[in-house]
Formats: C-alpha cells, structure tokens, sequence
C-alpha cells in the first residue's frame, strides 16, 4: 500500500527533526515548522519516513494511505 506524510499543526511544535531525517520530503518554513511533499511516497524512501514519523518528540507527523482524502492546505500546513 501507496502512503504519505500528514503533518498535525496543532500537535507541531517546530523542533524540525523531520525535515533533518527526511529532507527529500519535508523542508522547513521560515519558522522551522514543516512543509511536507504531499505526493505518495515510494516502498525505496518508506523505511526514512518511518523513521522521520517516529522520531517526532511530539507525535505530529504522520504515515496515512496515499488515497486518504486530503485537509486543506491551511489545516495541513502549508503548500
């Protein structure tokens, strides 16, 4: 199964450990807060994202199906 990064920016507190352990998904915003690549994520990059997931100190970032439906770019944060 295809998945994705979901980033909750009420739970993100901008430490930026994501984008440091995946920076081919995800930058960081002027703030140090995450922009995430929305596209599916390929089984070759699967194993840095999970790592980048679990890492998160505040449980803020996500692995979801890449066919779930999509919050807004607001609620998401950023794109």
């Amino acid at each position: 199964m295809s998945v994705r990064l979901r980033v909750n920016p009420i739970l993100c507190d901008g430490h930026g450990l994501c984008a440091e352990l995946f920076p081919e998904r995800i930058a960081l915003d002027d703030w140090g807060y995450p922009i995430i690549d929305h596209s599916p994520i390929g089984s070759k990059e699967e194993s840095h994202a999970r790592r980048a997931v679990d890492a998160c100190p505040t449980l803020a970032l996500a692995l979801i199906p890449a066919n779930a439906p999509r919050p807004s770019a607001r609620a998401e944060g950023g794109e």
